[in-house]
C-alpha cells in the first residue's frame, strides 16, 4: 500500500529550466550591454555547458564563462549580468501546470508528502515558499540535510523515509533525472516515475535508469495504477 509520494523539485514540481534559461539570455544580454564581444546564442550555448559540466546549481558560472571567453573577470561585466539575471528570475519562478491541484488530490486520498532537493537548504526553500507550496509536504530534504550528499547517495532516500516514517515499497519517488533521481530511487527499493515533461536535452545523453513509470504530466501521477 503506497503511504508517501515523494518528490524531487526542481523540473519536478517547478520549471527551473525555464526560469533559469530566460534569465540566463537577459544576463547575457546584459554582459553584451555592458562590453562583452560575444554573439547571444553562441553565448548560450557556452553558458550551458558549463552547466552541464558543473551542475546546474553552479554558482560560479558567470565568473567562469568570462574567464574563458576574454581570460578574466570583468566586474562591471559580471555585475550587469547577475543583476540581470536576479531581476529576471523571480518573475518566471512558478510551478508546472497543474501541480497545486494534484498536491491537493494526493492530500486528500491521506498521502504524506516529501521533498528531496540537491539545492541548498536556503533557496529550496526560497523556492517553495515562492511558487506557494511549502504548507503541502510533511517533510522537506535539501542537500545540507544530508552533510552535502546529492542523488543518487542513498543518504537522502533513507532520510526521508525516516521523517515520513514509511518503507521504501510504500513510497512513490517522483523525479526527472534518470541518472540521480530514478537510480537513487530504484536502488532505495522505492516505486519510480520519470517526470519526462521536465527533462532537457543533455539528459537524453546520459545512460538512462530505467523508471517503473514515465509521465509527461503531473496530472497523470493520478492514474497510476499503484493509487487505485
Amino acid at each position: 500500500m503506497i503511504k508517501a509520494i515523494v518528490f524531487d523539485l526542481d523540473n519536478t514540481l517547478m520549471d527551473f529550466l525555464k526560469m533559469k534559461t530566460i534569465s540566463c539570455e537577459e544576463a547575457l544580454s546584459a554582459m553584451i550591454d555592458a562590453g562583452l564581444k560575444i554573439e547571444k546564442r553562441k553565448g548560450m550555448e557556452k553558458l550551458f555547458k558549463l552547466y552541464d559540466e558543473y551542475g546546474i546549481e553552479f554558482h560560479e558560472a558567470f565568473q567562469v564563462f568570462l574567464k574563458k571567453e576574454i581570460g578574466k573577470i570583468d566586474w562591471k561585466i559580471l555585475a550587469s549580468g547577475i543583476n540581470a539575471y536576479r531581476r529576471v528570475k523571480e518573475s518566471f519562478l512558478g510551478p508546472y501546470p497543474h501541480v497545486r491541484q494534484i498536491l491537493i488530490k494526493l492530500r486528500e486520498k491521506g498521502l504524506k508528502l516529501g521533498i528531496i532537493s540537491d539545492a541548498p537548504k536556503l533557496k529550496a526553500w526560497l523556492r517553495l515558499t515562492g511558487i506557494g507550496l511549502a504548507d503541502f509536504f510533511d517533510a522537506v530534504l535539501t542537500v545540507d540535510d544530508v552533510k552535502g550528499k546529492e542523488k543518487p547517495h542513498p543518504l537522502p532516500f533513507s532520510e526521508i523515509m525516516k521523517k515520513l516514517k514509511v518503507k521504501p515499497e510504500e513510497v512513490i519517488f517522483i523525479g526527472d533525472n534518470p541518472s540521480r533521481d530514478i537510480k537513487g530511487a530504484n536502488q532505495a527499493g522505492m516505486h519510480t516515475v520519470l517526470a519526462k515533461y521536465g527533462q532537457w536535452k543533455t539528459q537524453g545523453k546520459t545512460k538512462m535508469e530505467k523508471a517503473d513509470y514515465e509521465i509527461n504530466d503531473i496530472s497523470e501521477i493520478l492514474e497510476l495504477k499503484l493509487l487505485k
